[in-house]
């Protein structure tokens, strides 16, 4: 009989773990990601969503110098940046919109919609009934 393994054991697992990986792309990859590491811990104080936004724009510096590095560019790099500023305008443009109760109510019994559904598409069409109506119906159709 076999004699009774840790529990930490694996069956097939490597008692050294992966082999760390080697070359001047680790390097790059393993600073840009230390980059990361060191900006979060200098903004522990700050709020979390100011934390969240720093990571992000971290993480997009540190893939920038990655690609830049390995001399690949992200086809549509600029053009993928202007679309998420149209879309992130979009989103602060419909959260300005201010929609009526009973308009969101119209549109939960009439279309068989969430109320979620109804506020978003309220929004979508700037607080309109009538096009957020057409706009579900033409959309179905089609």
């Amino acid at each position: 009989m076999a004699e009774p393994q840790p529990s930490t054991v694996q069956e097939g697992m490597d008692p050294e773990g992966p082999p760390a990986p080697t070359g001047a792309d680790a390097r790059k990859a393993a600073a840009a990601l230390s980059s990361i590491d060191a900006r979060g811990e200098e903004d522990e104080t700050q709020q979390s969503s100011t934390v969240k936004n720093i990571d992000q724009e971290a993480l997009g510096q540190a893939i920038s110098r990655l690609e830049l590095s390995t001399g690949k560019v992200t086809p549509g790099g600029e053009e993928q940046k202007r679309k998420e500023a149209e879309r992130r305008k979009e989103r602060e443009r419909r959260a300005k919109v201010k929609v009526d109760a009973a308009d969101v109510g119209l549109l939960v019994e009439e279309l068989d919609l969430t109320k979620m559904k109804a506020t978003d598409l309220l929004k979508a069409h700037d607080g309109d009934v009538i096009k957020a109506m057409t706009a579900f119906v033409t959309a179905n159709l089609s």
